[in-house]
C-alpha cells in the first residue's frame, strides 16, 4: 500500500493566479479499498482528493479551510469500474467573477466505464457532503446546477452569505459529454481534468520543524498525515470527513504525541480546546464553521452569519482536559516552565485568560462528580445527555450497545480529572483564576476522587463462570468462522473476568469485551488485581479477548445477549474492528504502568507479555496506521486486514489521515524481554 504523499511545491511562493503551480510527479496516493486518496499541502492549499472506485463511483475534493469540499456523486454502474490519477495533483489559485481568489487543486483522472452519469454535485461544507453520502440530501438552497460548455462540465456558486464560494470543474480529454452524464472514447476510458476550489480562508500550516521534536519517529506516512492536520489555529481530526476541531481527539492526540511535539503544537491545542469551552466549562466536541454555520444560524435565528457553533452533546472531553492539561503544565518539565505564562497569556481581543477557562472547566467537573461522592450508586454516575445513544469516544449510535453510564467515562476519566485538578491546585498555578468559594470546592476533590476511584469501576464488574464461558465461545467462534481452540484454551477453569462498556438505564451491564480497559493504564492506578483483569482481556485471543492477527479489537460481543452482538459486528463502526489510536493508547498506557515501582514481580510480567503482544499487533498492521479504523476478514484460519468502507455492509468508511492515528511518533517498541514473549496462538 503506497504511502500519503503530502506535495509540497517549494517554488510556490505568492498566490498563482489563474495557472497552476510545478510538481514533480512523486508517489503521492494511498489506496483503502475503493478509495483513491491524493494530499496536496502548499502554500493557501490543501486538499484531500477521494475518488471512490466501484459501482457507485464518485469523488470528492475536502478542504481544510472552512471545512469545505465539492464532491460529485454519479449514478450506480452495471459493472464496477476503478479510478486511476495518472500524476499528482498540483495546488491552483484562481479567481472567481469578482476577481476574488479561489484555492484548490487541478489533476487528472479517468475511469474505464461505458457511461458516467451525474447524479448530484454538492459544493459547501464538507458536513453536508457527509450527510448526503449518509443519507443522500442536501439542503436545497445549496444546490446548483451545472453548466455546460463543449468539453467542459462545471458546477460554481457563491457561499450563502455572497462571500467566495466553490468550483467544481470536469474538462473531458477522452469521452463526450451528453445528456448530464459522459460517454467513455472509443477505448472504453472517460479521461478528465478536475479542478476544484474553495473561497474558504485557508488555515497556517506548521512548518515540520516547528511541529515534531526530535523524539518523533521517522515514519513518513504518519508525519504526512499530521503535516495535513496540523495548523496553527487548531489540529482537524481527520480527513477527509472531519477537517475541523473536534475537542476529544484533539486532547487525546496531544496527551499522545506530546513526547514528540514542539512546545507550541502542545499549546496550540490545549488552546484551542479552552477557546472553545461553554459558558458552564463543558469543552467543545465539534465546531461547525464556514457555510455549515451559516445553515446553522439561518435555523436558529435567520442570519446569515458565519460565527461558529458548537457542539456540547459529548461528556467524555469534558473530564479529560484537566489530566490533560496536568500532563503538560506539571509533568513535562518543558511545560512546566512555560505554564505560568501560558496560562496567563491573553491576546488583546480575547475575553478571558486560558486559566480562567481551566478553571470554569474545574467548576463543572466538580459539580458532576459530587452527587456520586454523596451516595455512590450507579444513578449518580456521569450519564449519557437525555435524548442521546452516545457521548464518548464510541459515539456511533450503536457504539455503547445501548448503554447509559459509559465505563471509561465513569470509572477512568472522573476520577483522573479530579485527580489532576487537585494537583494543578495544590502547584499554585491556578491561584490568579479562583474565585471566592473555589479554595473550599478545589480543597475537598481528593476526598470526592478516592470516592470515585474506589467505587466507581466495580459497577461495571462482569463474570462469566468457566463453563459457561468456554461453551459461549465456542459457539460464539463457529458462528463467526474464527478458531477457537487457542480462546477455549485461554480461558481455562478459571472464570471470565471483565469490565461492561457501560451500564444500561437499570444499572445492568452491557456485557462487551472492550479496550477501554486501556484508558486506565494510561490514565488511572489500577492496583495487582485489576491490572490481571486488564492483561487478560488483551492477552486473550478472540473471542476470548481482544487479540487477532489484525490488531486488537475495540469491543468483543461473545457474552452479550444476541440483539447486543447484532450492534458490534465486523461492519459496525465501534463494532468488533480495530482503531489505530487505541492500539497506540494501549501501548503507551502498558508502558506507563511498567515505569511503576510498586509492581510484583507476576505483575510486572504480564505487563510485559501484553506489551510484547500488543507491538506484535502493531507491526502487523503497519500498512493502516495512519487510518481511521479498518476491519478483518479470515482466510484459511488466518486474519487478513480488511479496509473499513471497502464492503457494501460497512456503516461508513475510515478517514484516510486521522489525527490521533498519527501518535504512533511518539511510541518506541521496547526491547524484548525474553522471558516475557507472546505466546504463539
Amino acid at each position: 500500500m503506497r504511502l500519503v504523499h503530502r506535495l509540497l511545491a517549494a517554488t510556490f511562493g505568492a498566490a498563482l493566479v489563474g495557472a497552476a503551480s510545478a510538481a514533480a510527479p512523486l508517489p503521492f496516493a494511498r489506496q483503502e479499498g475503493l478509495n483513491l486518496n491524493s494530499f496536496v499541502q502548499s502554500g493557501p492549499v490543501a486538499a484531500h482528493i477521494l475518488l471512490r472506485s466501484g459501482t457507485q463511483p464518485r469523488l470528492i475534493v475536502a478542504f481544510p479551510a472552512g471545512n469545505s469540499g465539492v464532491g460529485l456523486w454519479f449514478d450506480p454502474l452495471d459493472k464496477a469500474a476503478d479510478w486511476a490519477m495518472p500524476a499528482p495533483a498540483r495546488p491552483v489559485t484562481l479567481t472567481d467573477a469578482q476577481g476574488r481568489p479561489l484555492h484548490g487543486v487541478t489533476f487528472e483522472a479517468s475511469i474505464r466505464a461505458p457511461r458516467l452519469l451525474f447524479k448530484q454535485a454538492v459544493l459547501t461544507n464538507v458536513r453536508v457532503l457527509r450527510d448526503y453520502q449518509a443519507l443522500g440530501t442536501a439542503p436545497t438552497e445549496i444546490l446548483t446546477p451545472a453548466a455546460t460548455q463543449g468539453a467542459t462540465v462545471s458546477w460554481a456558486r457563491n457561499r450563502l452569505d455572497g462571500a467566495p464560494g466553490y468550483k467544481l470543474e470536469l474538462r473531458v480529454v477522452a469521452g463526450t459529454v451528453r445528456d448530464g452524464g459522459i460517454d467513455a472514447a472509443p477505448d472504453g476510458q472517460i479521461k478528465l481534468v478536475i479542478t476544484a476550489l474553495t473561497g474558504e480562508k485557508p488555515l497556517t500550516p506548521f512548518t515540520e520543524s516547528a511541529l515534531l521534536n526530535a523524539n518523533a519517529n521517522a515514519d513518513p506516512a504518519a508525519r504526512e498525515a499530521l503535516d495535513f492536520l496540523s495548523y496553527r489555529e487548531k489540529f482537524l481530526a481527520g480527513s477527509w470527513r472531519f477537517n475541523t476541531y473536534f475537542g476529544r481527539d484533539t486532547l487525546m492526540s496531544v496527551r499522545l504525541l506530546m513526547p514528540a511535539l514542539q512546545p507550541a503544537a502542545i499549546e496550540t491545542g490545549i488552546r484551542s480546546v479552552l477557546d472553545r469551552l461553554s459558558p458552564t466549562g463543558q469543552v467543545a466536541h465539534e465546531e461547525d464553521i464556514g457555510e455549515f454555520a451559516i445553515l446553522d444560524h439561518r435555523k436558529a435565528d435567520g442570519t446569515n452569519s458565519d460565527a461558529p457553533t458548537y457542539n456540547y452533546n459529548m461528556i467524555d472531553s469534558n473530564f479529560m482536559l484537566a489530566p490533560v492539561a496536568r500532563a503538560w503544565l506539571l509533568d513535562d518539565s518543558r511545560g512546566k516552565t512555560r505554564a505560568a505564562a501560558f496560562l496567563a497569556h491573553k491576546d488583546a481581543d480575547e475575553a478571558e485568560r486560558p486559566g480562567d477557562a481551566l478553571m470554569r472547566n474545574i467548576r463543572f467537573l466538580s459539580a458532576q462528580a459530587a452527587p456520586f461522592a454523596q451516595s455512590p450508586d450507579f444513578h449518580k454516575l456521569i450519564s449519557l445527555k437525555p435524548g442521546f445513544d452516545a457521548g464518548q469516544w464510541r459515539d456511533s449510535n450503536d457504539g455503547l450497545g445501548g448503554g447509559r453510564y459509559p465505563y471509561d467515562v465513569n470509572a477512568v476519566f472522573v476520577p483522573a480529572a479530579l485527580e489532576a485538578a487537585t494537583a494543578l491546585y495544590h502547584s499554585g498555578l491556578l491561584a490568579p483564576y479562583l474565585q471566592p468559594a473555589d479554595r473550599q470546592m478545589l480543597a475537598g476533590l481528593a476526598q470526592i476522587e478516592a470516592v470515585w476511584r474506589k467505587q466507581a469501576p466495580s459497577l461495571f464488574d462482569v463474570t462469566v463462570p468457566a463453563a459457561e464461558a468456554r461453551a459461549t465461545l465456542a459457539s460464539f467462534a463457529e458462528a463467526q468462522g474464527v478458531p477457537a481452540t487457542a480462546a477455549v484454551g485461554a480461558v481455562g477453569t478459571a472464570a471470565v473476568r471483565f469490565h461492561a462498556i457501560a451500564l444500561n438505564a437499570d444499572g445492568s451491564p452491557v456485557k462487551v469485551i472492550n479496550s477501554d480497559e486501556g484508558l486506565a493504564l494510561l490514565f488511572a492506578h489500577p492496583d495487582a488485581e485489576q491490572l490481571g483483569l486488564i492483561t487478560d482481556v488483551l492477552n486473550r485471543p478472540f473471542p476470548a479477548g481482544l487479540k487477532t492477527g489484525a490488531g486488537l479489537l475495540v469491543a468483543d460481543p461473545v457474552f452479550a445477549p444476541a440483539a447486543v452482538q447484532a450492534r458490534f459486528s465486523r461492519n459496525a463502526y465501534h463494532g468488533m474492528v480495530i482503531w489505530s489510536w487505541q492500539q497506540a493508547m494501549v501501548a503507551a498506557g502498558l508502558a506507563r504502568q511498567l515505569r511503576r515501582t510498586d509492581l510484583t514481580a507476576d505483575v510486572r510480567h504480564k505487563l510485559l507479555v501484553s506489551q510484547d503482544c500488543l507491538w506484535n499487533e502493531i507491526e502487523a498492521t503497519r500498512s493502516v496506521q495512519s487510518s481511521e479504523l479498518w476491519s478483518w476478514s479470515i482466510d484459511k484460519g488466518r486474519y487478513q486486514i480488511t479496509p473499513f468502507g471497502a464492503r457494501g455492509a460497512d456503516a461508513d468508511e475510515s478517514n484516510a489521515a486521522q489525527l490521533w492515528s498519527t501518535v504512533y511518533l511518539a511510541l518506541h517498541r521496547p526491547q524484548p524481554n525474553a522471558a516475557a514473549r507472546c505466546p504463539a496462538d
